[in-house]
């Protein structure tokens, strides 16, 4: 079944790529060939800067985590034999505090659907029923619908070169990512299944996912992770200057 045969949908990914075109239409002049590539990277732009209150408010938050840090260990230790009672005291610390372990989310849960909808664009021959011109787009030689995955064993330099320099950037910053933003406020190890020493080792890793989606959606989507992963970095520098957790 296909999800963007139905009409809000189809609306939805035909004003996506309405606005690819667009955009691409006017860096023509400027990027030639590679203006759908850059009108891309453009839009990636334009939505990290609509989230830069989001991104203000994840570290807000997360700076007053870090303040509640030493009474969510004394609550860890006190009721360390009852794990329930020990959910419910935290989980008031946070609401008393008008915080959330979960705050922060945001930017990741609305980006999902924008590298959806880039990822669908990609993927099709058809878009609302007319043909994808997109498809034809590409980047130094490599087109925008091209995956590294799929295409593995018959793409020339030029897809290794587009593909290898996104990647690598991308695991530069997800090392980056991973070493300067460690939890700053650390739980008890025997507190919770998720302080456990190999879950939170998994969870240091998570910044490399990103380097494996970019291996397996279109280079488009990947152009898309690349942009963002790099904003997200230099946005939570910034951030971490301005509310500092101590």
């Amino acid at each position: 079944m296909d999800l963007f045969a139905f009409p809000p949908l189809a609306f939805l990914l035909d004003t996506a790529y309405q606005t690819l075109m667009g955009i691409s239409d006017l860096l023509a002049p400027l990027a030639g060939a590679a203006s759908a590539a850059l009108a891309i990277v453009v839009i990636t732009l334009l939505v990290r800067a609509a989230l830069i209150p989001a991104g203000i408010a994840q570290a807000r938050s997360e700076q007053v985590r870090a303040r509640l840090a030493p009474r969510l260990r004394e609550i860890q230790k006190r009721f360390r034999k009852n794990p329930e009672r020990m959910q419910r005291e935290m989980m008031q610390l946070y609401r008393d505090e008008n915080t959330s372990p979960l705050a922060g989310i945001l930017p990741a849960l609305i980006q999902a659907p924008i590298v959806g909808l880039i990822y669908a664009i990609f993927l099709r021959t058809t878009v609302a029923g007319h043909p994808n011109d997109l498809l034809a787009e590409h980047l130094i030689g490599v087109p925008l619908g091209t995956s590294l995955v799929a295409s593995f064993g018959a793409f020339g330099i030029e897809t290794a070169i587009v593909f290898g320099i996104l990647i690598v950037l991308m695991a530069a910053v997800a090392e980056v990512t991973r070493r300067v933003f460690r939890p700053a406020f650390p739980v008890e190890p025997d507190a919770s299944p998720l302080a456990s020493v190999g879950v939170q080792r998994g969870l240091g890793f998570l910044p490399y996912l990103s380097v494996v989606f970019a291996a397996f959606v279109p280079l488009a989507a990947a152009i898309y992770l690349a942009v963002t992963v790099t904003w997200t970095l230099g946005q939570r520098w910034i951030l971490r200057r301005i509310y500092p957790i101590e």
